[in-house]
């Protein structure tokens, strides 16, 4: 009977050789269709608690909820604290235990290294346990996502954003230049009324990127193990990231890796303040797109010359540029080309901008949700 058939088909029967990938590769069309998992047949949707879900939008989108509508609960933090603040004393403990003044630039160097993989060990243990125990119990789904969104910060934000614009309303430029100092470590004594506006507009961009969308990131693409883990990262580059005498060579392995982990979520952050400047005209857009190409990559940090590029063109202003860290002057370089002398009235503006950002966000995760 093989011999009747055509030459091709004959060699096909005979072996099912490949040259690059070995005798037990075979044609596409020759294999049989594969059949339905019988832990999971075929149609049926993954279940949210399947070790193999690589993605995790609608934990996403429940936690950016749960933080919008209730933030972190005052009583909670008084009874509880914050999940940062622990990771911030593990932090400091071995900072103290660790980062010797007499030791040598590379030893110290070594020492932070050793820091930084014990509290990533740390941090990403206990959260990979209590991921797996949520994922136990009965719609543990939602509570693993009010534990995710604890460490989310879009109300957080915008409230420290908006109670400068109320100093200006209630206290004027002094009360105002308190209110900034809670969210940005310049000397708010230096500032006038267009500096404490734009401090406010560009932490606003900046946070925005540190605090919600690079931490949802890795929330959609790790869980809360990939949220807490970028937790640690960030919270150590606030802590130890510095180039001062006692941390430039401690804190040199959390800096680069907070730039590295940084990277999605700043490009994404741009993406979405475009697209919300787009919301209220496409003049804004263009201008906030045309600030992102052409002033982006000119700011000193790898990350946040996006958002604040971005921000800056939608709002028409330039932010950046020179300030002042206690008694150092920073000559950093203008973003955006617009408007130099920012008003209160321009933090309004940012934040409608940064609420539609968020409904973005949280939109888009809905939307991965539904299509997965």
């Amino acid at each position: 009977m093989q011999g009747r058939l055509p030459g091709r088909i004959r060699r096909r029967i005979r072996t099912t050789s490949h040259p690059l990938l070995g005798p037990r590769a075979v044609f596409r069309h020759d294999r049989a269709p594969p059949l339905p998992s019988p832990e999971r047949p075929a149609g049926r949707p993954i279940p949210w608690n399947d070790p193999t879900v690589l993605l995790h939008p609608f934990l996403l989108a429940t936690a950016l909820i749960i933080e919008a509508a209730a933030g972190y609960p005052d009583p909670l933090y008084a009874r509880f604290r914050h999940p940062v603040v622990w990771i911030g004393a593990l932090i400091a403990q071995l900072d103290r235990a660790l980062n010797h003044e007499h030791d040598g630039f590379a030893k110290r160097k070594a020492a932070g290294v050793l820091a930084l993989v014990v509290v990533l060990v740390t941090v990403g243990g206990i959260a990979v346990a209590v991921a797996w125990v949520c994922r136990l119990l009965p719609f543990g789904w939602l509570l693993e996502a009010a534990l995710a969104s604890t460490l989310l910060a879009q109300r957080s934000l915008h409230d420290h954003v908006a109670a400068v614009a109320k100093g200006f309303r209630t206290g004027g430029l002094e009360e105002a230049r308190k209110a900034v100092s809670m969210i940005v470590g310049r000397n708010p004594s230096t500032l006038d009324e267009p500096a404490v506006a734009r401090a406010a507009i560009e932490s606003l961009a900046e946070n925005f990127s540190d605090g919600v969308v690079a931490p949802a990131f890795w929330l959609l693409v790790g869980g809360l193990p990939g949220l807490a883990l970028y937790k640690a990262v960030n919270t150590a580059d606030s802590m130890i990231g510095h180039r001062t005498p006692r941390h430039e060579a401690f804190g040199w392995a959390a800096a680069r890796l907070d730039d590295l982990v940084n990277l999605p979520g700043s490009r994404l952050t741009a993406l979405l303040l475009v697209a919300a400047a787009w919301t209220t005209g496409a003049a804004a857009a263009r201008q906030a797109w045309a600030s992102v190409r052409l002033d982006a990559h000119r700011h000193r940090s790898p990350n946040a010359g996006w958002p604040e590029a971005a921000m800056a063109g939608a709002l028409d202003l330039r932010l950046g540029g020179p300030r002042v860290y206690g008694s150092i002057r920073i000559e950093d370089v203008w973003l955006g080309a617009g408007r130099t002398a920012a008003t209160p009235a321009d933090i309004g503006q940012a934040l409608r901008l940064y609420r539609r950002a968020c409904l973005l966000l949280i939109a888009s995760s809905l939307v991965l949700a539904a299509a997965g």
